[in-house]
């Protein structure tokens, strides 16, 4: 059986529901999965309209009510938006409502096993925030809601894949949230990422924070104090990693394959 998967909306005036329908035009998206939007219909129709498919909306409060069908877009409704009062491409607390509740639910039905998985359309962290969901963005939410303790955000293509220490923090305080244990805390879910990805002992480049990795403290002093006493502990414990390796070069050597995983400071 095809997985089912959960796709949000995303911020329903932004780009979102677009990128959403144009994903699902694609005969070969049904191919490998069974998807159903979560949000709003009214703004799914909307979208399709817009970009002039003739695709229908099917409207649904269950998952068993789906058809999983190309030409169909299911959606979860979830009722969230006004279009009375809708204005495509604005800021408005409504939106961030929408895309709120949107993840909300779609991480709802994955904890109760009715979905496989979930696929997430962009959000506005500003709209977000104007309609009370003091979030930084996806990392978090699904963190609160998954009653996640120890996550981070990584991003991959191919064979690259990155981690962060700090995620969506004014770039001075990412800089003091450079500290040994969070670094350690990073490279351990990375690996684990791996080997999840089928890489049986993965190599990690931890990168510095500073010019040439500080030039043994010529340009700062983070890596001495926090970034390599964390990487000695990883060696110890049996970890593969390398660092600090300069933060410019890091990713080429990534893309060049010498490393599985990279751990960034900042984001």
């Amino acid at each position: 059986m095809k997985p089912i998967l959960a796709v949000t909306m995303g911020d329903p005036a932004g780009i979102g529901p677009e990128i959403v329908v144009r994903a699902l035009s694609h005969k070969d998206t049904y191919e490998k999965c069974r998807p159903i939007v979560t949000g709003d219909a009214a703004v799914m129709q909307e979208a399709v309209s817009r970009l002039g498919y003739d695709f229908k909306i099917n409207a649904v409060e269950r998952i068993s009510d789906a058809k999983f069908e190309h030409g169909t877009i299911d959606v979860y409704d979830l009722h969230c938006v006004d279009m009375s009062t809708f204005r495509f491409g604005e800021v408005q607390a409504q939106c961030g409502n929408a895309a709120f509740v949107s993840i909300k639910k779609a991480i709802e039905l994955a904890m109760d096993n009715e979905v496989d998985g979930t696929v997430t359309a962009p959000l506005n962290k500003e709209a977000l925030n104007l309609a009370g969901h003091h979030f930084d963005g996806h990392t978090e939410i699904y963190a609160t809601f998954t009653g996640t303790k120890k996550y981070a955000m990584m991003l991959a293509d191919e064979n690259i894949r990155v981690i962060h220490v700090s995620t969506h923090v004014p770039l001075r305080k990412a800089c003091d949230l450079v500290k040994k244990a969070r670094i350690i805390e990073v490279t351990e879910l990375i690996a684990d990422a791996c080997r999840q990805f089928g890489i049986e002992n993965p190599h990690i480049g931890i990168a510095g924070l500073n010019p040439h990795s500080s030039e043994n403290g010529m340009f700062g002093d983070e890596e001495a104090l926090e970034i390599i006493p964390a990487i000695e502990d990883l060696n110890a414990r049996g970890f593969n990693v390398d660092g600090p390796v300069p933060p410019d070069s890091i990713f080429a050597k990534a893309k060049c394959g010498k490393y599985d995983g990279c751990v960034a400071m900042y984001h």
